[in-house]
């Protein structure tokens, strides 16, 4: 018995070392579950990172524990020279096989509730928004509508959006893409619509995609609250230029983004909407036109 105990204490040495030297070297970036960005790149990214890092951490927890339990079952209970036949049989312990059914479910009802929680955050309607976007993802690109009202005083566009190009050297060029612009510190909506197949708007240091399907309009809802460049890209295999699908989003100051609309509507090329009139697919119910029968 004494053999048994000291074995399983020096075998908890360099458990416990190795605990320690990982949690000593966590960096932000660990800190945050490997996610993207930084908490404060909108209202929901430090919510989501919650999530997520507390889920994760709960279920390491989970997995030490189980794994913990394999290594002294195996050491304590492993057969010793000399011996032969099997070891007593159990059939049943309820308490045990009580408690690894509750645990379980307590685990899942948290995961849900909370999962639940943020996810009626996120998708909470913005009553009034300062910015309303209208975004139409299309085979490869996005067009960029900014629709008057709030800090936005005529309805004007981005120029009509083309993929990604490879340069010479067979990158992707992620600097002459389609570039989506907001003031920081404001609510925005953007509606989301496709003009040909399904298509998913992501920017990635949001930690939020959606998908954008023909015939119907989805809504995103946040305000981003720190200023930077950010990238973006179709997150829903759309075809054979799917890769090459990418955007930014430039999060200003109020008066730069007020300047920036102001260029827009000085251009005639870039002033009223590139709307639903340009959708590839007319034959939707949702967009008023008749349905072909037959």
């Amino acid at each position: 018995m004494r053999s048994n105990r000291r074995l399983v204490k020096w075998s908890a040495v360099p458990l416990g070392i190795a605990a320690a030297i990982a949690l000593a070297g966590c960096t932000q970036q660990e800190q945050q579950g490997y996610l993207p960005g930084a908490a404060d790149t909108t209202n929901h990214t430090s919510e989501t990172m919650a999530l997520w890092t507390t889920s994760w951490t709960i279920l390491l927890v989970v997995g030490l524990l189980v794994w913990g339990l394999l290594l002294w079952a195996m050491i304590v209970y492993r057969r010793r020279r000399g011996q032969t036949g099997l070891p007593v049989q159990l059939r049943y312990n309820m308490p045990i096989e009580i408690l690894y059914t509750i645990v379980p479910f307590i685990l899942i009802i948290g995961f849900f509730a909370f999962t639940a929680k943020a996810q009626e955050d996120i998708e909470a309607p913005t009553p009034n928004p300062d910015v309303t976007i209208s975004a139409f993802g299309k085979q490869w690109s996005w067009d960029f509508n900014y629709v008057k009202g709030g800090v936005t005083d005529t309805d004007v566009h981005e120029l009509a959006g083309v993929q990604a190009q490879y340069g010479p050297d067979g990158t992707l060029d992620g600097d002459d893409v389609p570039t989506l612009w907001l003031p920081v510190d404001k609510t925005v909506h953007i509606e989301l619509n496709s003009r040909d197949v399904i298509h998913s708007f992501w920017v990635v240091d949001f930690l939020y995609k959606k998908d954008m399907i023909p015939g119907k309009q989805n809504d995103m809802y946040f305000t981003p609250t720190k200023i930077g460049e950010y990238a973006g890209k179709c997150a829903e295999l759309c075809g054979e230029y799917h890769s090459q699908m990418l955007f930014k989003v430039n999060v200003v100051s109020e008066s730069d983004y007020e300047a920036h609309i102001a260029e827009l509507a000085a251009n005639p090329e870039t002033t009223g909407q590139l709307g639903a009139d340009l959708n590839r697919n007319q034959n939707h119910p949702n967009e008023g036109a008749e349905t072909v029968e037959g």
